[in-house]
């Protein structure tokens, strides 16, 4: 038996103990001078409570009790601290500070990021007041505490989710599209952002979910003018000039949502002495749904994952109770501790380091250096890397990977950016940004089973309740049949997919086709279609917010793919 702490989780020993231990009483002891006062939440939580926030981060530890409640390891604090506003102190008057130091749990999602599943959240929350002095006031504090935990330099992207939330109600778009729109938010999905507000590719949209409309309908399912002001308003960022370009956009629909509030907030942060770097950016949307204001998240150019966010909640406390006027922060002590600098190190800025780019093998290879060397990009060496795994050019720097891996590779940090197909963006589901359709790689996942087998298919579900599928993608399979409500059994294959049905393993398969000559070849037929796939570019949350070439990479990516 190895005797060994579980996936995600580690011991702490002393020396970086002490540290952690140090930073954390410095921490507290600022936010005390600020008269917060602590608070200590439940490790478990009912399930229900947790999901009464929208979107729940990552997938909490789920399992039942004595009494049959189905409960969850906290992910987060906020909903607690929410929850515990409106039944405890419900009956008092509040304002409220609050202050706490928790550990949190939470699953990556996805078998191929080790990424940590318990961390030590820091945080404040500020109940019942409301303005932009409270928010300053919090924005100010989360620097104050990164600070001090050794943090000298960071971006703090800020935008609010009131005008978002205003172009949407404004459209009387309906609720699936609306949902749609929102979920691309959340995934930073600029590509599915862009299907779903022009009118040419919401028809295939339609098409695909399998909605009865006409050409007409499909054209007015968002109205044009409000479908490019959603379309538009990720891509605004900047310094305070990015508000007016927002206002100019928006102000004509008449959703300026609480535009002038972020302003006034913007402008007390811009005259405070602050160790960040303020940027307007209105592609930040937290997992959470519960935001309904300002909102922040903060980024270092030396990690690949945020080192926290906050932002107004004022409706969330209503869904436990009476509801109060909120707003809040939390940062990881993990990630500010890794960003952190001693004193004396002397930090290298980006424009001295090259970009580096994760570069697909295979079929994808030869269009991803074509589109690269297109955009300006110097790929001397790339075509024929023998066995370099890094192609050091002037200014950037080639990653060499497999498709499926460089999804992980950029939301690691390892690359600042990178091209692979759609695919293998949907199978690892990592927390990257989407941004340009390359538009070459084109393929089809598709759903195969042997010819004439498909009435023994069905008497086989029939009789089982359950029909076994082969893959090299079991995500995306289990997505695609969890829309049917189709009880499958996964088979997890790495090649020679069409074997499976042919020797009884499974009855049916996912994989991908571009010709259909492989299926053919082995007596196979396609009954289902799952989606398309072409190449994507994409790029670290912290690398977008931090590094201004992967902007203009994409901008250059993007303006070449429009043009042929």
């Amino acid at each position: 038996m190895d005797f060994v702490t579980p996936s995600g989780f580690r011991d702490v020993l002393t020396d970086e103990a002490l540290r952690r231990e140090t930073i954390q009483r410095t921490v507290q002891e600022c936010f005390a001078s600020h008269g917060y006062l602590p608070l200590e939440t439940p490790t478990l939580e009912v399930f229900d409570v947790m999901s009464a926030g929208g979107r729940i981060p990552g997938s909490p530890f789920k399992f039942f009790d004595s009494q049959g409640d189905l409960l969850a390891m906290r992910p987060d604090v906020t909903v607690q601290v929410a929850r515990m506003c409106a039944t405890r102190l419900g009956n008092q008057p509040g304002p409220f500070r609050f202050r706490y130091a928790h550990r949190v749990f939470r699953e990556s999602g996805s078998e191929m990021q080790a990424t940590a599943r318990e961390m030590k959240q820091i945080g404040l929350e500020l109940i019942g007041e409301t303005g932009a002095q409270a928010d300053a006031e919090l924005i100010s504090l989360l620097d104050e505490a990164l600070a001090l935990a050794g943090v000298k330099e960071y971006t703090l992207a800020m935008a609010t989710v009131s005008v978002l939330r205003s172009l949407i109600d404004a459209s009387g778009a309906p609720a699936w599209w609306c949902t749609r729109v929102l979920n691309a938010f959340h995934d930073s999905d600029f590509i599915e952002l862009d299907r779903l507000t022009h009118p040419d590719t919401l028809a295939l949209i339609v098409q695909e979910e399998g909605i009865e409309l006409d050409e007409e309908e499909v054209r007015f399912v968002c109205p044009p003018v409000y479908a490019r002001a959603i379309a538009a308003l990720p891509r605004i960022r900047g310094g305070r000039e990015a508000i007016d370009q927002v206002r100019e956009l928006v102000s004509p629909l008449g959703c300026e949502g609480e535009l002038s509030d972020f302003e006034e907030v913007f402008d007390l942060l811009s005259q405070a002495d602050l160790g960040c770097k303020l940027l307007v950016d209105f592609s930040v949307m937290s997992s959470f749904d519960y935001y309904t204001g300002v909102i922040f998240e903060a980024f270092s150019s030396d990690l690949g994952t945020p080192l926290g966010s906050g932002g107004r909640y004022d409706k969330l406390i209503g869904s436990f109770g009476k509801p109060r006027p909120a707003a809040g922060f939390a940062f990881f002590l993990e990630q500010a501790m890794a960003a952190a600098k001693p004193e004396g190190f002397a930090t290298t800025s980006l424009d001295q380091r090259p970009l580096r780019i994760a570069v697909p093998k295979g079929s994808l290879n030869a269009g991803t250096i074509k589109v690269l060397s297109d955009a300006g990009l110097d790929t001397t060496g790339l075509e024929d890397p023998g066995r370099q795994l890094i192609i050091h050019n002037p200014g950037v720097d080639f990653i060499i990977v497999r498709p499926t891996d460089a999804p992980v590779f950029v939301a690691h940090g390892a690359a600042d950016c990178g091209i692979c197909g759609r695919d293998s963006i949907l199978e690892a589901d990592p927390d990257v940004i989407q941004l340009v359709d390359l538009k070459f790689g084109g393929c089809r996942f598709v759903v195969a089973e042997p010819e004439g087998a498909a009435a023994a298919t069905e008497d086989h579900y029939r009789r089982l309740g359950s029909i076994r599928v082969a893959t090299k993608y079991p995500r995306i399979t289990r997505a695609h049949y969890a829309k049917t409500g189709t009880q499958v059994e996964i088979v997890k294959l790495h090649g020679n997919i069409e074997l499976a049905p042919l020797t009884g393993m499974a009855e049916r398969i996912v994989d991908i086709t571009a010709t259909g000559t492989t299926l053919r070849e082995n007596n196979l037929v396609v009954v289902e279609d799952v989606l398309s796939s072409t190449a994507r570019f994409f790029a670290n949350t912290c690398a977008f917010r931090t590094d201004d070439r992967v902007i203009k990479l994409a901008q250059a990516l993007k303006a070449n793919a429009q043009a042929e």
